[in-house]
């Protein structure tokens, strides 16, 4: 979601209210795995401030990280759709001295290119040639970047954009190399069937041989059911394509948790949906839900041991409704409101350097929609297995 995903923010703002409907899932299931559950724990984080710029850039939106490892640097996608500055990533160094941050530095601003080589187009004047960019990741096996588009689904009396969202593959200058060949069931239309509008492609990760990418939906497809609402969570798919040759190959359906808190006043905007997801293990991810409402400044952001194993793929499940099929199984290992501190609009996570104890490092970092209202967060976790 530009939830710069902004997603969720964006939708805020454009005052939209989504109706609440209970749907039936009664032939669904969705299993735990009995299997060591990880944990999190906080142990360091930084705020940068609202008025940071770098090489003539309003640095926010940030809505991606991924981390190389050999170099020790972090690529992070901005998802301005070219209204602030054009659609962009950066580069950045994150010291982590003792297990705590002690600077935070930019190295780098480089412009997200199209196919034909020009910036992509501002949203406000031209949007039909703008992106909004939500995640990306780094391939150190090839030495080149993928990054994902949610695209748009506007359609109103005066206008009408149907971008279809999108997954592409580009070098560390961010010339364009191509991009995955969608399923019809991501692509945008007019009737409500496919992806609804800041609710398409929000995260995307690589498999540990980086021969599968990973990604998902950020709220149902109009033919899986409602979105979520504050007693049930809507259906959403998270799919697996071919790196090599670029083609989806499997879909998967997963439950998502109700909307955490009752907006105020009721009836107001209010979304839950995956602003992320990171590969942990075969078969497993973890996944960021996101959750946000009206009235509550904070979102509520829980982490989950997500399972492929025993999922069906549902490439070629027209809907997910009423349909004898396994989900995704989950299991919390976070819920963030368990922090005792404001936790904004998270929307990236990446595995970061070896603890000096020897525990993987896992990395947040929130999206502030470019509003003085809320905060750009880098949040440091260990991982204990």
């Amino acid at each position: 979601m530009q939830t710069a995903t902004h997603s969720f923010m964006r939708k805020l703002l454009f005052l939209a209210v989504f109706p609440a409907f209970l749907f039936s899932c009664s032939n669904l299931k969705q299993t735990a795995e009995n299997k060591a559950t990880p944990s999190l724990k906080l142990i360091s984080s930084i705020e940068i401030p609202f008025e940071e710029t770098f090489q003539n850039t309003k640095v926010g939106g940030l809505s991606g990280i991924d981390y190389d490892a050999k170099n020790d640097l972090y690529y992070l996608i901005c998802d301005d759709r070219s209204v602030f500055n054009d659609s962009r990533f950066y580069t950045a160094k994150i010291n982590l001295s003792k297990d705590k941050i002690k600077s935070f530095a930019f190295q780098n601003v480089t412009y997200l290119k199209d196919e034909t080589g020009k910036s992509y187009g501002n949203w406000n004047t031209n949007p039909t040639t703008s992106a909004d960019p939500e995640d990306m990741r780094y391939n150190p096996k090839t030495n080149s970047l993928i990054w994902s588009s949610e695209g748009a689904r506007v359609i109103t009396a005066d206008k009408e954009v149907l971008q279809n969202p999108s997954i592409n593959f580009m070098d560390l200058k961010a010339t364009f190399l191509g991009n995955v060949t969608l399923p019809e069931n991501l692509k945008m239309q007019q009737l409500e069937k496919g992806p609804r509008n800041n609710g398409t492609l929000e995260g995307i990760t690589f498999d540990e041989k980086y021969k599968n990418i990973y990604t998902n939906i950020e709220e149902p497809l109009f033919e899986d059911g409602e979105q979520a609402n504050t007693s049930k969570g809507g259906l959403i798919r998270l799919y697996q394509f071919d790196a090599k040759t670029k083609k989806n190959i499997a879909q998967f359906g997963y439950q998502l948790e109700p909307i955490a808190r009752e907006p105020n006043p009721k009836g107001a905007f209010a979304v839950n949906g995956i602003s992320a997801i990171q590969h942990y293990a075969k078969n497993q991810l973890l996944v960021v839900e996101r959750s946000y409402s009206t009235g509550t400044q904070a979102c509520t952001v829980k982490v989950f041991l997500c399972d492929l194993k025993k999922a069906t793929n549902v490439k070629n499940h027209p809907y997910l409704q009423n349909q004898k099929l396994e989900l995704a199984s989950k299991k919390l290992i976070l819920n963030m409101d368990d922090l005792g501190i404001f936790i904004d609009n998270i929307e990236g996570l990446t595995f970061g350097p070896k603890l000096s104890n020897g525990n993987p490092s896992l990395i947040f970092v929130s999206d502030n929609n470019f509003s003085d209202k809320q905060k750009t967060q880098v949040l440091v976790f260990e991982l204990v297995k």
